[in-house]
């Protein structure tokens, strides 16, 4: 996860972290009062905005009349459950999946079904292209409650704010109306993005869950003047939250829902006519790589005709084993070039991302990107320096228009591999 530093957790997204400890950790999970008055006041506090209830409200009365209901969450590293152990199994996406079913569908709790599609160390400017593969798989779900985590991965979002802004709008969007919770998660530090973001959730009247308000206050106090919970007990590293730390998360979550449950129905569900706060430019950015290319663009692959497979990995849904991130995609090969070196795209866009591999491994190089002839970028796969999807926005423009994309490996870096993982685009 990259946050405000620019440092970043080498192992983050690629496997369930291992600690050292876990003998330790066990005892805090053990010995951990859950059922204290404060413990209660401090996930009180992470209520910051209860929202129009009207979907979530909706959600929770179909779970209780034993009805489908899909619960969803998109993130980072958090979302993903990087710093519990086992990973897929004490994550807080997986914690509140229980509570819910617990709380609303005792009898029959098959009937509610998890979808978690975190991603370690990317923004929500990678977020909002995989919602519709990663979150609605393709069409074939629709979910009836949408966490979106990234209150920690958006330093970096190139689009400051209205990648994020346009996702919340994509899920909002969705035909089946679901509900659309914002949660605030925090670093080790006491930082996140809540000022930038949470405004977007007062916008549109959203559910908002901030763990920075219940944390941060009582960090600084001693047990007998208000403490829960240290930092030390709290974070597995200085970004991620421990087993205990996710399950607080959770618990934060769960209160919402209770709370809501027991609110009376507002009158009406809140519009969305509203101007976007930050922009909604990217509502309908859509996902083009190897799979779908030759439907929508002209491409010439040059020697990016391999396909890499040494890709990052998440534990989707309540799954144990990884799932490799954007397999199809176009790797360059030194020396294999089949006419030209350069990958070329044509494509009529308004807005334009480029999905590229990071990577730690020597034999991965720079390449330079030209837009419309003209160079415009340099993508290095070792800024991050661990394997993961980077994002990198190419332009973005008032009004469509046929444009050409070229990569090449940058000079000095000819004897290199580049991974394309895909790109975002807008028509």
């Amino acid at each position: 996860m990259i946050g405000d530093s620019g440092d970043v957790d080498q192992n983050e997204g690629t496997h369930a972290p291992r600690d050292p400890d876990r003998a330790a950790v066990s005892t805090l999970e053990a010995d951990f009062d859950y059922n204290s008055s404060a413990y209660h006041d401090m996930i009180d506090r992470s209520l910051l905005n209860l929202g129009n209830n009207v979907r979530l409200k909706r959600a929770i009365e179909k779970a209780k009349r034993g009805e489908p209901v899909v619960i969803a969450f998109i993130g980072g590293s958090i979302t993903h459950g990087a710093g519990a152990a086992p990973i897929h199994l004490q994550s807080y996406a997986y914690h509140s999946y229980e509570h819910f079913k617990t709380m609303f569908a005792p009898l029959n709790s098959s009937t509610v079904q998890l979808i978690k599609a975190g991603v370690g160390g990317t923004p929500s400017e990678l977020g909002v292209i995989r919602y519709e593969r990663d979150v609605l798989r393709d069409g074939s779900v629709q979910p009836d409650i949408v966490i979106v985590e990234f209150a920690v991965n958006d330093a970096d979002d190139e689009t400051r704010g209205n990648c994020y802004e346009s996702l919340v709008l994509k899920a909002l969007a969705s035909d089946n109306e679901p509900a659309v919770i914002l949660l605030f998660s925090v670093f080790r530090n006491d930082w996140n993005l809540q000022d930038r973001l949470a405004p977007v959730g007062f916008h549109y009247d959203l559910p908002m869950v901030s763990m920075k308000d219940a944390l941060v206050e009582q960090f600084q106090k001693p047990k007998d003047e208000g403490g829960v919970i240290t930092k030390e007990q709290y974070f597995h590293d200085i970004y991620h939250p421990t087993n205990v730390g996710h399950r607080i998360m959770a618990d934060a979550l769960a209160n919402l829902f209770r709370v809501t449950d027991r609110t009376n129905l507002d009158q009406k569900e809140d519009e969305l006519t509203k101007y976007p706060i930050i922009g909604n430019d990217y509502v309908n950015v859509k996902l083009l790589d190897r799979k779908n290319a030759d439907q929508i663009a002209r491409v010439g692959i040059g020697s990016f005709c391999h396909t890499d497979t040494e890709l990052q990995m998440t534990e989707m849904d309540d799954h144990d084993y990884g799932t490799p991130l954007f397999p199809n995609n176009w790797m360059n090969v030194p020396g294999e070039a089949a006419v030209s070196s350069s990958f070329k795209l044509h494509l009529r866009c308004s807005h334009l991302i480029l999905i590229y591999k990071d990577s730690d491994s020597e034999r991965f190089g720079t390449a330079q990107i030209k837009v419309d002839g003209q160079p415009a970028k340099q993508a290095d796969p070792h800024q991050i320096n661990w394997t993961h999807c980077h994002a990198m926005l190419l332009f973005s423009k008032q009004k469509v228009d046929e444009h050409v994309i070229e990569i090449d490996m940058a000079p000095g870096h000819e004897d290199k591999h580049f991974t394309i993982l895909g790109f975002g685009y807008v028509d």
